[in-house]
């Protein structure tokens, strides 16, 4: 098993009420391919930049001259050769992962049916193909993690509703099962997960985004948790990739945030303007 001892204990400490990314993404990803062996750069790529070719794919589904994030493996020209033969046999050409191959080639079915949510079902997809292909327990454990939470987090949210809870489930597995097949207000799991408790707890904050800091806070104290005696491990410099990618995710939002409340003051200072009384006579 590798040591990252030199890179890690030289990477800033991450805190997720931080304002800004403690590093750059790019500092970071350089820094992983002068030190990761073969393997564990193999497995960065096929488990952690995938998701990001993910919503990358999607963005360019939707939108063909949409700008991509440079947190995934492919690039635009990888992606824009897998959209234009999307309908062909034999056009994997740059050996996607199937599942988002077959994505693609199914877009144009699917985009306009009911109840059809692009990212949200190529994310499931994402996650069942991790949990399923990746041979790192913790990597496993981790996208599992995610695919149970927003499964609870749905069913708690569809219940409210008064819907269906069955039809929005993703996925297999215990979680999904007893969701499915249990009508207690807990569908019986926290005897199963300590960690239900906490999420109908926050399933009832009524502020959406105190609610997805929540989550995110349970994510990131999940990630300290199993890492906490193996520092320098591989493991360590994936949970450390996921935190990086959630401050990344509030900077943007914060960001975007800023740029509305922006945009709200200057509408706000037109509608209060006045025409100066000599332009008005001019």
């Amino acid at each position: 098993m590798a040591n990252y001892y030199c890179m890690m204990a030289g990477l800033p400490d991450l805190e997720l009420d931080d304002t800004q990314p403690g590093v750059t993404f790019e500092s970071f990803r350089e820094q992983c391919e002068e030190a990761l062996t073969p393997a564990d750069a193999r497995l960065m790529s096929d488990f952690f930049y995938l998701r990001q070719d993910c919503a990358n794919l999607v963005l360019l589904l939707k939108n063909p001259d949409a700008e991509i994030s440079i947190w995934g493996n492919y690039s635009m020209e990888q992606f824009r050769d897998l959209i234009t033969s999307a309908t062909e046999m034999n056009f994997n050409v740059h050996r996607f992962p199937a599942f988002m191959s077959i994505f693609a080639r199914e877009y144009n079915y699917n985009r306009d049916s009911r109840g059809f949510f692009p990212e949200d079902e190529l994310l499931y997809q994402f996650f069942a193909f991790a949990i399923e292909r990746c041979g790192n327990k913790f990597v496993r454990d981790w996208y599992r993690l995610n695919l149970d939470i927003t499964n609870i987090l749905t069913a708690l949210l569809a219940r409210r509703q008064g819907w269906n809870v069955a039809e929005y489930i993703k996925g297999e597995g215990e979680v999904q099962e007893m969701i499915r097949e249990n009508k207690t207000k807990d569908f019986d799991l926290t005897h199963e997960y300590d960690y239900v408790k906490e999420l109908m707890r926050i399933v009832d904050e009524p502020d959406p985004v105190r609610k997805e800091k929540m989550i995110d806070a349970f994510k990131w104290m999940w990630l300290d948790e199993r890492t906490f005696f193996n520092p320098f491990s591989i493991e360590s410099v994936f949970s450390y990739a996921c935190k990086l990618a959630i401050q990344y995710r509030w900077a943007k939002l914060d960001v975007e945030k800023g740029k509305e409340t922006f945009a709200q003051i200057i509408e706000n200072l037109r509608g209060e303007a006045r025409v100066p009384e000599e332009f008005a006579k001019a």
